[in-house]
């Protein structure tokens, strides 16, 4: 059966398709962040952190070690069959990996830019997080915001209710 098996085409062949993420992961592993289409940035995103995760396991061999462990060599070797420039898996293992060992995940953040001039193609901004950045703020639940809306609310109407009185 091939359920769930479906992933983003993105209108082109295999290989030209493995081509196109390897290299927009290594641009985007060299610049830190690149602007691209939503399709392609929603795509990108998980091949970028897969590679990611596999430098952090290296690093961690590494770590443990002192020295270059076979473990560590192989994970390199399997990013770079993915990602095909040397030069971006060097950055990225010897270099950028540190900003990521205290991130559980979430590597990268998609912008949404909007349409592009000439073909209306929704456009994105795709960049990493940096390991300190915690992200936007959630709202509190409903049920919190509406009790603290409620005696708000009721001493506005008591504050105004004396005021009339007098």
């Amino acid at each position: 059966m091939r359920h769930n098996k479906h992933r983003a085409s993105l209108g082109v062949t295999r290989e030209h398709r493995e081509a196109m993420l390897s290299n927009m992961a290594a641009s985007l592993i060299e610049h830190g962040r690149i602007k691209t289409t939503l399709t392609k940035a929603k795509a990108l995103r998980p091949f970028v952190e897969k590679i990611i995760t596999k430098a952090k396991k290296a690093a961690a061999f590494e770590k443990i070690d002192g020295k270059l462990d076979p473990r560590a060599l192989h994970l390199r070797r399997l990013a770079l069959k993915d990602v095909r420039n040397e030069d971006a898996i060097t950055l990225l293992f010897n270099e950028k990996v540190s900003e990521f060992t205290n991130r559980a995940g979430g590597y990268t953040r998609i912008y949404k830019l909007g349409p592009r001039v000439g073909d209306a193609a929704n456009m994105a901004l795709i960049e990493f997080v940096k390991a300190d950045d915690q992200g936007y703020k959630k709202s509190k639940s409903r049920k919190s915001s509406k009790k603290a809306a409620k005696p708000a609310a009721a001493e506005a109407t008591e504050a105004a209710a004396p005021s009339a009185e007098a």
